[in-house]
């Protein structure tokens, strides 16, 4: 397999708006980690924009429509056959969202191009075609864009339902859990809006 792209383990954010995006980075060690894992195994799912390279040969325009089209150029490059690598020394510096109302449209934005992704990219969701590829493209992103949001409702109410059938206190820990990180967002959204107001 040939390689075709090198891919960032660290994001930096230079600018005084870092805090609206404070959980990130959390959330970017988190994915290089997983990159790394999936790099090890296969290939990459996908690239960020700001920071890849690939050989010119294997460039293929997009169409114009493309919400995430860093990560449909990077995959169609992988659903041709060639691998994508992780290149743990890769740096990119990049402003923050100004404020968590900007970072909540940049996370819908990525919500929506995966669906679109979803659509577009349905050769790779064929088992027998890489069953590799579909693996991890399905697992690492095809179920977290279909699935998590629903599995969070159906988590909550799912406890609720062992609670009324008196279960373990293990699901009122839980519940009551649940919960408190809900209001925990809720009042963080709050706080914002009343901030910016």
């Amino acid at each position: 397999m040939n390689v075709s792209a090198g891919l960032q383990e660290k994001k930096v954010y230079a600018d005084e708006h870092a805090d609206a995006t404070a959980g990130e980075g959390i959330y970017w060690k988190y994915e290089s980690k997983l990159k790394e894992w999936d790099s090890e195994l296969h290939t990459v799912v996908g690239a960020a924009g700001e920071l890849y390279s690939i050989r010119r040969s294997l460039y293929q325009p997009v169409p114009q429509e493309s919400v995430l089209d860093d990560f449909m150029i990077s995959m169609r490059i992988a659903e041709k056959g060639y691998r994508i690598r992780y290149e743990p020394k890769a740096f990119a510096q990049e402003t923050s969202s100004a404020n968590i109302g900007e970072e909540l449209k940049r996370k819908v934005r990525i919500g929506a191009g995966g669906i679109q992704s979803v659509i577009w990219l349905k050769s790779v969701l064929n088992p027998f075609r890489d069953p590799v590829l579909a693996f991890q493209y399905i697992s690492h992103r095809v179920l977290r864009w279909t699935l998590a949001p629903l599995a969070l409702i159906a988590a909550y109410l799912s406890n609720i339902i062992l609670i009324a059938q008196r279960g373990s206190e293990i699901y009122d820990m839980l519940f009551l859990l649940q919960t408190l990180f809900y209001l925990m967002a809720l009042s963080g959204l709050w706080l914002e809006k009343r901030k910016s107001d």
